[in-house]
Formats: structure tokens, sequence, C-alpha cells
């Protein structure tokens, strides 16, 4: 049996009849600081909708917006500063110190049936899935990077990717000091991955949620077990949607009920600005062409690339923006460009744009899903096919309607509850 739930913008979706669940949702951060916050936010979100009784646990930290659930947050650690601080990270990477008692705490005064993992790493710990599986609770985990089969999580030696770790020992992340490259952070690294190495995390672990057959690709080579392995791809978030659609359509347009197609001559690059994800590759590239580019993000390469490119009128640095602007930067763009240089795992920049209909120019690399139609793709740090790949996607004539209605089915919330439902134990497969 099924009945319809109206969300405040009156789409109707089916919700099953079910006994209802305590969920426990677990990242390190509760802000929208990056693609592993805002999936864990929506989708606890999604879960309200449901019926489902949700918690929140996270790291105490500044920009935190405020889920009712703070009090119980692990204390800050930070990896910067004097020994003390950089004593208290280790052992939280470990699972000493605190975090066992905070988390322990939530735990016995929530009392939830699942727990669901996130970006847990560093700034938590996986320790949270042992107390979790020792409480009896099903833990699910969502993989938002390739952590647990490579200890610096890049899958990058020397800017290039590799694969050395995967499948294998650890050993090589320490000898090519992979992690900031840094003997002390790489040592560290490599203790970790001993520790919270497959085996045990199969062993606290029920579900690991892979948002691409890639990432799954890459846990089987490292030896996690199949039947483990769920492969969801994220959901877009229906405010994000409307503010989309409402920024290519006039008020004009609506009560007319023509078509809303209101592009302007730029695209947009929406993203953190740091080596791995290609940026200034794009930028050395665009600033020989004569388009416009708009860049929306920050991150540890903002101030050189904005000192290095402050003479191209073509190039506007818009720094960090909201997901209403997002959401209109996205919905008014020609096209977006995703010129990443490492393994990217099926990255919320491409999954908007597309739900957008604005078509992505993006790096053959990783997770990155892009059919025929829905965009162009070349190969992961070439400048000229990159530059090649602009000028064609500036010259091609988009079908947007389609791109949006293909994405709107593909990365449906709806299909994502169902999956979701379905690793919980709360639908039948």
């Amino acid at each position: 049996m099924f009945s319809l739930l109206a969300t405040r913008k009156n789409h109707y979706f089916c919700t099953f009849d079910m006994e209802k669940k305590r969920i426990l949702i677990a990242n390190k951060f509760y802000y929208p600081r990056g693609g592993d916050c805002i999936v864990a936010m929506n989708l606890e979100r999604l879960l309200k909708e449901q019926g489902h009784e949700v918690a929140v646990f996270a790291m105490q930290y500044p920009e935190n917006v405020d889920s009712g659930w703070n009090s119980y947050y692990a204390s800050q650690v930070d990896f910067a500063g004097g020994l003390g601080n950089k004593l208290k990270a280790a052992k939280r990477l470990m699972g000493w110190g605190d975090i066992k008692s905070a988390f322990g705490k939530i735990l016995n005064d929530f009392n939830p049936h699942i727990v669901h993992l996130h970006n847990i790493h560093s700034y938590l710990s996986p320790v949270l899935a042992k107390l979790a599986k020792q409480r009896g609770c099903r833990v699910v985990w969502t993989m938002h990077d390739l952590k647990l089969v490579c200890p610096s999580y890049l899958c990058l030696c020397n800017e290039k990717p590799c694969e050395r770790c995967i499948g294998r020992g650890k050993m090589h992340v320490l000898k090519n000091r992979c992690l900031k490259n840094s003997l002390a952070a790489s040592a560290m690294a490599y203790i970790e991955a001993l520790k919270w190495n497959h085996n045990a995390l199969e062993r606290y672990t029920d579900a690991f949620i892979c948002p691409s057959q890639f990432m799954e690709s890459k846990m089987l080579k490292d030896g996690f077990s199949p039947e483990k392995l769920h492969v969801v791809c994220n959901h877009i978030d229906p405010e994000k949607l409307q503010a989309m659609h409402n920024a290519q359509c006039t008020k004009h347009n609506e009560e007319r009920g023509s078509e809303c197609g209101n592009r302007e001559d730029y695209y947009v690059y929406v993203g953190r600005l740091s080596t791995e994800k290609g940026v200034e590759t794009l930028l050395n590239v665009a600033s020989k062409l004569p388009y416009t580019l708009k860049i929306a993000g920050d991150g540890p390469l903002m101030q050189q690339l904005q000192e290095q490119y402050h003479h191209c009128n073509n190039i506007e640095f818009l720094g960090r923006v909201n997901a209403q602007q997002v959401a209109q930067l996205l919905g008014k763009a020609r096209f977006s460009v995703v010129p990443s240089e490492w393994y990217e795992n099926n990255p919320l920049s491409v999954i908007e744009s597309l739900c957008a209909g604005t078509p992505v120019v993006g790096a053959l690399i990783g997770g990155m899903l892009l059919d025929e139609g829905s965009g162009i793709t070349f190969t992961s740090g070439n400048k000229s096919e990159l530059s090649q790949s602009i000028s064609r996607a500036f010259d091609t004539s988009w079908n947007n309607d389609s791109i949006k209605a293909v994405a709107a089915v593909r990365f449906s919330r709806q299909e994502h509850l169902k999956k979701i439902e379905e690793i919980y134990g709360l639908q039948p497969e």
C-alpha cells in the first residue's frame, strides 16, 4: 500500500506505508561545505519527509548549522597548529579519545535502528561503525571518496592518477609521501589504513553505498565483498531544481505557457579551486579563448589564480556562492565544465548541471556520468582537447529540455529513496 505525499512545491511522490525507524546520520561537518555534506543533509530531509525520526552526529565546527543535535557532537580537532592539536587529531584517526564517549551518548539517548555514515574519516573516525554495530544497529556507509582503497583518498601520485595501493598493501602512501608530500602525514595515513583495513570495516558495516559503478569497481579490486556493495546515484534537491527553473523562466513566459530558455553567453565552473580539480588547466585554456568563463567556488588556489588571471576580462571569479546562486548560474549558462584530474565519484556538479538542462564538458576520468547528448568528454589534463571541446560546446545546439528530462528521471529523489530504503531493509529488494 502507498499514499501520496505533497512537498512544499506541490510535487507529489509515493511514500510506502511501513514501520518508521530512528536513523542516525553521521558526517564530519554539518553545513553545505561540499558534496558529502550536501548529500547527507539532503538525505536527512528526505527521510524526515517519509516520517522517519532522524538525528545527526558531526564534529563541532563554527560554521555548522543547527541540527538540534549539536550538543552531542564530537569536539573539534585540527591537524594544523601546535603539538597538542596534532596529537589530539592523531588520536581521533585511531578512534581514541572523546569520540567514543560522544558517539556513545547519542547512541544511548537516540537509540537508532540504523546508523548511516557518510564522510567520517579524520575528523570523526571509522570507530563509529564499530560502536554502532556493537549496539546492534544496521550500519550503512556512503562512499564520497576513495579513502577506503587509497590512504591519501585522492588516488594521485605526483599529480597523476595512481592505483598502486588498490588491491595490495598500502605502503606506497608512505614511500612516496602521497599525503601533503609530508612523511609524518603519510605515516599517519598508512597506520590508519592498517588499523581500518577492509576486513575490519566489512565486519562492522552491513552495506557500502557507491555513488558510481566506477567507485564500486575500485572497491571490488581492493577486496571488498560484492554482496556488501550497492550502486546508488546521488539525487538532486527539489528546492535547487526549482531555483534552476526559476532562473530560466521569466514570469511573462510562464503566464503565456511558452517554453523557458533564457540562456546567457557564458560557461561556468562550480567547485573547489584545488589542483586535483583541474582548475589550473581550465584557466590556462580559458584565458586563450574568446568566451566568458564564470568561476564559482573557493579553495587553496583562489588567491594565486586571481592574481595570475586578473588581466583576463573573460574570466570572472565569483568566490564561494550559496545554493540559490549556484542554481541561477547553472540555469542560465550555455554549459558547465568539470575538468577534473582525479577520480571523480558521480559529482554533484554534473548532476546539478544536467538537472538544469545544462550540458557538461567533462574530463573522461573516474565516475563521470555523461551520456551522448548531455555533454562532451575530453582526455583529463589535455589542454588541446579541452579547448576544442569548449569551442565545440558553444557551437552545438543543445536540447536543454531533453537533457533536463532525462536527468530528472536518472537522478530523481524517488528512485534514490527507494534504493536507500531497500538497503536499510525497509523495502523488499
